[in-house]
């Protein structure tokens, strides 16, 4: 028999979703008939799947040791990486990072492993922050994603509480999100407010953008100001009100104004060759707008964090440095 005790970072969460977490190596399917037949119980009791957890609960699990994962699980390896990470803001329950276009945030379909998220633990391991061996479901984790051929502003979460806290305002909006990016050709407007309709293709990982309503397309809702204009571009300001897949990218791409060294949704063989070797696309500026104190976020509530536009590696093409 193995005991497993909730811990703070534990709490408030389902039996299954911890045990999908703190035994990865137990099959859905045994874990809830394990559940079913008492091999797996809570406080001594049998319990089901949806039971919410509470800090000090003792799971008894009879089951074999092979599922419980070897050593090696325990972030061995977090402790050989050097961490390099460019840092925005920390504090004790979150942390922002200046993502590099180029950087993974989390292992691809290829297993490369050589992450953000893998430079975030290890940095919060060496601090003493982070211990893998006696965390059982929970992990820092980043709260938001970002393309790989993206750079800018992620947010991660320290522990459990930070992460929970973040994402429902992030659901709720009240983490406002603007973009810099540059564009082919001049826009109509200096701004405006553009509204479609996204549709995800998971076999190709690409988006589909219409201007009318259909069976399995979401709304989109993307806000842009002209910065700045040259040689027939133009340097955009995006502010995000929906946040979908590709939204940016697809939906400029839909307006017959594609991102420079955009491969997906446009033709970037000319901006190769002029220097745009990715999307030239940054997510530089988050406001934290909590229409109360925050909670666990207190310490970024009602501020605002960005990258600074001579920071940005297109910026300059346009001028651009304020």
């Amino acid at each position: 028999m193995k005991i497993l005790t909730v811990g703070k970072n534990d709490a408030g969460q389902r039996l299954d979703k911890f045990l999908t977490k703190a035994v990865k190596g137990l099959p859905k399917s045994m874990m809830y008939k394990s559940i079913r037949t008492k091999k797996i119980k809570l406080n001594r009791r049998r319990a089901e799947p949806d039971t919410m957890l509470a800090e000090g609960d003792e799971i008894q699990l009879f089951i074999r040791d092979e599922f419980f994962g070897s050593p090696e699980d325990d972030g061995g390896a977090l402790y050989r990486i050097k961490p390099s990470l460019d840092i925005v803001y920390e504090d004790e329950n979150v942390i922002l990072i200046n993502k590099r276009p180029g950087v993974l945030v989390h292992e691809d379909d290829e297993g490369r492993d050589n992450t953000l998220l893998m430079h975030l633990r290890a940095y919060l391991c060496k601090k003493g922050e982070y211990d893998p061996a006696s965390e059982q479901s929970f992990a820092p984790s980043f709260c938001n994603r970002i393309d790989r051929n993206t750079g800018g502003i992620v947010i991660a979460a320290k522990n459990a509480a930070a992460l929970r806290e973040m994402d429902e305002r992030i659901r709720a909006r009240e983490v406002k999100k603007f973009y810099l990016c540059a564009v082919h050709g001049t826009m109509p407007k200096r701004a405006d407010v553009l509204e479609a309709y996204l549709r995800k293709d998971e076999r190709t990982n690409t988006v589909d953008v219409i201007d009318h309503p259909a069976k399995g397309y979401l709304t989109i809702k993307t806000g842009y100001r002209v910065l700045a204009e040259k040689n027939g571009d133009s340097l955009l300001e995006i502010e995000l009100f929906t946040g979908r897949t590709h939204q940016i990218r697809a939906h400029m791409a839909h307006i017959g104004h594609p991102l420079l060294g955009e491969g997906k949704y446009g033709v970037n063989r000319n901006d190769r060759r002029a220097g745009y070797r990715h999307q030239a696309l940054v997510s530089y500026r988050l406001r934290f707008d909590f229409s109360d104190g925050g909670g666990v976020l207190s310490g970024i509530c009602g501020r605002e964090f960005s990258i600074p536009p001579e920071n940005v590696w297109f910026c300059a093409d346009f001028g651009y440095t304020k």
